[in-house]
């Protein structure tokens, strides 16, 4: 029997799910589940007919972070690349594919998502949680630091109190909790999590995707931005949506008092 691949990837028109497939060890990121989340993401970031990429998981849990035999292994070998060779060549890719996207991104969180999976989950525009889901910052747990976006991620979700409490202690985070402290924008229960995100997706998938994909880059560009420059590259992306065709379909549906359908162009 041929063995499963890490990675399935799931087309529904213009719905593209990239669920982890490593269940009987909660979806932990190996070297070949990593490398093809930066192919994938990577892929699905320049295909023009996805309009809305899902994050999901196989099994009983989004994802527990890195395989710690891989992290056993790398600690024995003293060939092994540095963490931050690691992360560079195979983590960032992925998170800064999925910031920079200029689609919508949903996470459907099951189970635990820890360390790295907890950051993928953060690294995604939208998170829906089913009520077993939690969140957990482990990474203090092992003696390392946040990674993988979540320095970035938690503190503007969240707020730097909480983000820094919730990594400085490693403590599990709910999914009710979640909801509280803003880190999740819907919690369902368990059998609803699939539905819940797909009417979600559907629904994302079928607005002016050029109009989300700027609003992204300008949501981005506000953290390090002032008011005077980003007040500018608003008028600037203003420009560029105002030439979409999406646009034009927007404003005739308006006035022609239709609803409007939308092409992502």
């Amino acid at each position: 029997m041929s063995e499963q691949p890490a990675l399935l990837i799931e087309n529904n028109g213009a719905i593209r799910t990239l669920k982890l497939n490593r269940p009987d060890v909660l979806n932990a990121f190996n070297n070949d589940l990593l490398d093809t989340l930066v192919k994938e993401t990577k892929s699905a970031a320049k295909d023009d007919s996805v309009r809305c990429v899902v994050i999901a998981a196989a099994g009983r849990a989004f994802c527990s972070g890195q395989d710690l035999d891989s992290v056993k292994q790398m600690i024995e070998d003293p060939d092994a690349p540095e963490l931050g060779q690691h992360l560079r060549k195979r983590y960032n890719p992925i998170i800064q594919n999925l910031r920079t996207m200029e689609k919508p991104v949903i996470a459907a969180v099951n189970g635990v998502a820890a360390g790295a999976g907890c950051s993928l989950a953060l690294a995604a525009d939208l998170r829906i949680a089913a009520e077993s889901a939690s969140f957990i910052e482990v990474f203090v747990n092992v003696g390392l630091v946040p990674d993988s976006g979540s320095t970035f991620t938690l503190p503007r979700l969240v707020g730097m109190g909480k983000a820094m409490e919730m990594a400085f202690t490693g403590q599990k985070v709910s999914a009710a909790d979640a909801l509280n402290f803003g880190l999740v924008n819907q919690v369902v229960p368990d059998d609803q999590l699939e539905e819940t995100t797909n009417k979600l997706a559907a629904k994302l998938a079928s607005l002016p995707t050029r109009a989300i994909g700027l609003t992204k880059r300008a949501f981005n560009k506000a953290w390090s931005a002032n008011l005077e420059d980003q007040l500018e590259y608003e008028a600037f992306l203003q420009t560029t949506a105002g030439q979409t065709e999406d646009h034009t379909e927007g404003v005739r549906a308006f006035l022609e008092k239709r609803k409007p359908e939308f092409k992502g162009r």
